[in-house]
């Protein structure tokens, strides 16, 4: 099946990705508690037609299911880089302090300036991904050996476990309990047009900056004594990828709050289609990405409508069994 797959071009598996990921787009916007057809979808997009369908196609619908696509995307991308830069299959955004960092840095800056602006929630939530990944690499560091995968995971746990436990203790005091609670979640309501204008720059440039890295990345996801060898700047290379994961974690949290697995399953699907080269993976990663954050989000609407399921929960019930098959097969999963 590996050599099958091999034999298969890149631009093939390119399109089936695009194809998919228009298929699950397609559906997210037409299935939801209020009932729209395929027709009602195309008015919508050519602002051909009017209505309260229409509408709330355009204003409710459209920037909720862009929401999900950046968030997939940038989830997807920053979970490849970091299992690439690190050599390390459990590698995810919302594993390694990356997303409670940005949650607990939300719930001081609630705290503290109230009538903070959305910008200024953003910048907060880079600020917090970066101390949160910082303290889970320096205590996974602190011994010799280096990052091993299980070090990490635990100094993972251990930190968002302490970021958590901050973010729920300023809420209680400052009584901002539900403040910081709609924005940990984990979930799309609400998601204005105002608010892509700001996040989707952000993260279409962080996908940018890691598909023009990933050859790079590529050699150092195999072997970093190699890559210095061929006169790659290592450091160089690691602290442009760096900013690119708090860019593209911080940026996701901000818009939806906590999100964790995407990170860790989408690149372990992909690796089994395309290989290990990154100049693929980090491609195909954003369109899988996408459409699983689609169809998770068209569940979260649709199971139990006209209730609301969140979204993080569907992720997590997805994500835990797969994060356990990947342990139990020592990091390897479909790869």
């Amino acid at each position: 099946m590996k050599n099958q797959n091999q034999r298969i071009p890149f631009l093939y598996k390119l399109i089936g990705a695009i194809l998919l990921f228009a298929a699950a787009f397609l559906v997210s916007v037409t299935f939801g508690a209020a009932e729209t057809t395929v027709g009602d979808v195309f008015h919508a997009l050519t602002f051909s037609a009017e209505g309260d369908k229409i509408n709330i196609l355009q204003e409710i619908r459209f920037p909720r299911e862009v929401a999900a696509i950046v968030v997939g995307a940038a989830l997807a991308v920053s979970g490849a880089i970091m299992q690439g830069m690190t050599r390390n299959p459990l590698a995810d955004p919302g594993l390694l302090g990356l997303t409670a960092g940005a949650n607990a840095s939300l719930a001081i800056a609630l705290a503290f300036i109230p009538s903070i602006s959305y910008i200024g929630i953003m910048i907060a939530c880079f600020i917090g991904s970066a101390a949160g990944a910082i303290m889970v690499f320096g205590i996974s560091s602190l011994r010799r050996g280096g990052f091993s995968p299980f070090r990490i995971v635990l100094a993972g746990a251990a930190v968002s476990a302490f970021l958590f436990a901050i973010a729920e203790g300023i809420g209680l005091f400052f009584k901002l309990s539900k403040d910081v609670s709609m924005w940990t979640a984990g979930g799309l309501i609400g998601t204005t047009w105002t608010q892509l204008q700001v996040i989707v720059p952000l993260i279409v440039i962080g996908i940018l900056v890691a598909l023009f890295f990933s050859r790079q990345l590529t050699i150092l996801s195999l072997n970093e004594e190699v890559a210095v060898g061929l006169g790659q700047r290592t450091a160089f290379v690691k602290s442009i990828l760096f900013i690119v994961i708090i860019l593209l974690a911080g940026a996701a949290v901000a818009l939806v709050g906590n999100m964790v697995f995407i990170g860790l399953m989408i690149p372990h699907m992909v690796r089994a289609v395309v290989g290990t080269d990154y100049r693929f993976i980090i491609p195909i990663s954003s369109l899988f990405g996408a459409s699983f954050m689609l169809l998770a989000d068209t569940l979260g609407r649709t199971i139990n409508a006209p209730y609301e399921t969140p979204v993080a929960a569907i992720v997590a019930m997805m994500g835990l069994p797969f994060f356990l098959f990947i342990v139990h097969k020592g990091g390897k999963g479909f790869s």
